[in-house]
């Protein structure tokens, strides 16, 4: 198949260079000439694993290229949308500005019987205004709507084995033309038994919404938890184990902490409730509004333990922060609960110290004031504390014995509940899980 990909940031580069690697041609367009000069160089623009080596892989074949110009769409038959939504500023809603410049640069070089493929995240009721912009340039081209379910760090393996595909179509039919085409672009996954469910514009729109809005609420729900295990003196680890062994409720996701961030589980809790709103249903996920609110009470909850942890003052303390990413694996700081918490830890005095594997450029760039350092060894060097806020490996399998040879105070506060307390107490720490006694 000859496939355009519409916007390269993260979604449409992986997704560009994975449909390369099925076996398509496929090109890539952005407006961004540096983004496309480093993707054309089989340079990814931000970390995401095995993404480089994809890139060279594929492009060494010819099939996969890059290009600010939208006229080279003309020469596809299928085009994926992958711009970005965005909060709009000052606002719960997402702005469309982005998929709707996309969409008018596009709709000129449509051809009869064309398949537009929306991947892009979006209010429901979305689609149906898509589909009236391209058809009345193309009045034949059809219009799919086909959510994206990909987990930074692992968007390759999510593009190329998806756990499931989600086929939105007007009337919601299985004989639709289009979902024909769609079918023989995901060939490959579909051999391998990856389920696949066809459903009107309307529940596709909705999927993505809805599934990160149920994974915010079982975040913000242990996390809850964790606040009523440090006014009892319980454990919330082990409370976890509990109600995980439960089949109607599971474990995953049931890890208390410091709380969510990112680019898509914030931004889009808050537009779903916008767009609720819009439609008159807000009372149905007015609950969203604690399951936000909780998740950024974790940030100044930590603020607070960190004061304790540092004997009821943290002004002139030096504190070094182990992570600045939102998530291991990812240089993605956007709403990164570890950063948010490291700027108010220095404004209310502490000399802090960021350090992260992937993302302190990234970091630096949306705060300047913090101190940066890449190596984990210089970052704790003379700290009278440690706050592991990302879960990267290498914080996980740090020696509490060596790297207390180099802190000034052997104080670090667990904000993922990742390491042993045995092994870092009997080192000589004083340790401090969320939610754990």
């Amino acid at each position: 198949m000859r496939i355009s990909v519409i916007g390269c940031g993260y979604l449409g580069a992986v997704h560009a260079a994975c449909m390369a690697q099925l076996g398509h041609d496929v090109v890539g367009i952005d407006v961004d000439t540096k983004k496309i000069k480093d993707l054309s160089d089989s340079h990814a623009p931000f970390y995401e694993p095995g993404l480089s080596e994809l890139l060279r892989s594929v492009q060494s074949t010819g099939r996969l290229s890059f290009t600010t110009e939208m006229s080279a769409a003309a020469g596809s038959n299928i085009h994926f949308l992958c711009v970005g939504t965005p909060q709009k500023k000052g606002e719960y809603a997402a702005d469309l500005s982005y998929l709707n410049s996309a969409v008018s640069a596009l709709a000129p070089f449509l051809k009869p019987g064309d398949v537009v493929v929306g991947k892009s995240t979006v209010p429901v009721g979305t689609a149906s205004e898509v589909l009236t912009l391209i058809t009345a340039h193309e009045p034949t081209a059809h219009l799919l709507w086909n959510p994206e379910f990909l987990r930074e760090g692992h968007a390759v393996e999510d593009t190329l084995g998806p756990d499931r595909l989600v086929y939105g179509v007007h009337g919601g039919s299985e004989e639709h033309v289009a979902v024909k085409i769609l079918d023989e672009v995901y060939a490959t996954p579909l051999s391998a038994g990856v389920p696949r469910l066809v459903t009107d514009l309307q529940t596709a729109e909705l999927v993505k919404t809805a599934a990160n809005s149920f994974l915010a609420t079982k975040i913000s729900f242990i996390n809850a938890m964790a606040e009523l295990c440090e006014a009892t003196s319980a454990d919330v680890t082990q409370l976890a184990d509990a109600i995980g062994l439960d089949e109607r409720i599971g474990r995953r996701f049931l890890n208390a902490g410091i709380g969510f961030g990112g680019g898509c589980l914030p931004k889009d809790i808050r537009a779903f409730m916008a767009r609720a709103g819009e439609l008159g249903a807000d009372q149905a996920l007015t609950f969203l509004r604690e399951v936000d609110a909780i998740n950024m009470r974790r940030r100044t909850r930590v603020v607070e333990i960190c004061r304790d942890l540092c004997d009821g003052s943290i002004l002139g303390k030096r504190i070094t922060v182990l992570g600045a990413a939102f998530k291991p694996d990812s240089d993605d700081v956007r709403d990164s609960p570890a950063l948010n918490i490291a700027a108010q830890l220095q404004l209310q005095g502490a000399a802090v110290t960021v350090t992260d594997p992937r993302a302190i450029g990234n970091a630096a760039a949306r705060f300047p004031e913090l101190h940066y350092e890449e190596q984990t060894a210089k970052a704790v060097r003379d700290a009278d504390a440690l706050l592991l806020l990302t879960e990267w490996q290498e914080y996980r399998d740090l020696d509490p014995c060596i790297v207390g040879l180099d802190v000034a105070g052997r104080r670090i506060l667990d904000g993922r509940n990742v390491l042993d307390p045995i092994k870092w107490r009997t080192a000589g720490w004083t340790y401090k899980g969320l939610g754990r006694p």
